[in-house]
């Protein structure tokens, strides 16, 4: 019998992992407790060397590739670089980790005297990624792309059968905290990051499974097996 998952990132995301859920043998269940919103942005990179996303929503919010589509793009993991080559970026590298990878992969290949840097980021950011940065002498543009808005009621589908709930997002994890978290103790938590299980942690699940990696085929591995 195939595991229920519960997936709580907004879409379209979600449609993605549920595809990924299947590919691992396990029932795919869309209980988003975020809903991403755009926002109006200044989307004119002219003067930076190189553009910085954090999330493959950042990129999905970044509709004006004039004069863009060349610049340098650093993403914290591969699956933001994917969405980014799949936007028409051509130099994109990926720094296939966390907030701290990200930031050193930056040093390591950028020079804070060769231009600004654009952060293409949501109203919730983890870590101080660009605090670091700046400390390194950079200097650090962040542009508010889209806002995360957090459900004020728990889905439906958290009033069927489950056997796991993921949580791509601290917030998510905060967002269930605060919606007060129903039958938790009968659900494993599947948590991309350790910073997102210690949100998680915040109550008592039958089990938290912490991906070995910061990528989802981890995540699913590790809470699915396969």
């Amino acid at each position: 019998m195939s595991l229920r998952v519960a997936i709580t990132r907004a879409a379209p995301a979600s449609l993605q992992t549920a595809e990924q859920v299947r590919a691992h043998g396990g029932e795919p269940v869309l209980a988003p407790l975020l809903t991403i919103v755009p926002c109006g942005y200044d989307t004119n990179t002219e003067g930076a060397q190189a553009l910085i996303f954090t999330s493959s929503n950042g990129v999905r919010a970044f509709p004006d590739m004039r004069g863009a589509r060349d610049r340098i793009v650093l993403t914290v993991g591969d699956a933001t670089a994917e969405a980014a080559r799949a936007a028409g970026f051509t130099d994109v590298r990926s720094a296939d980790g966390d907030v701290g990878s990200l930031a050193a992969l930056v040093k390591a290949e950028l020079d804070p005297a060769k231009g600004k840097l654009i952060h293409i980021a949501g109203d919730h950011v983890a870590g101080d990624l660009a605090g670091e940065l700046r400390a390194a002498g950079f200097v650090v543009e962040r542009r508010l792309a889209y806002a995360s808005v957090a459900a004020k009621a728990l889905p439906e589908a958290f009033r069927q059968p489950l056997d796991i709930v993921l949580f791509h997002s601290a917030r998510a994890a905060e967002t269930f905290l605060a919606l007060g978290a129903p039958n938790a103790a009968r659900f494993i938590a599947g948590c991309l990051s350790p910073a997102i299980a210690d949100a998680a942690g915040k109550t008592s699940w039958k089990r938290i499974v912490i991906a070995p990696r910061l990528r989802e085929d981890d995540l699913l591995a590790a809470t699915l097996g396969g």
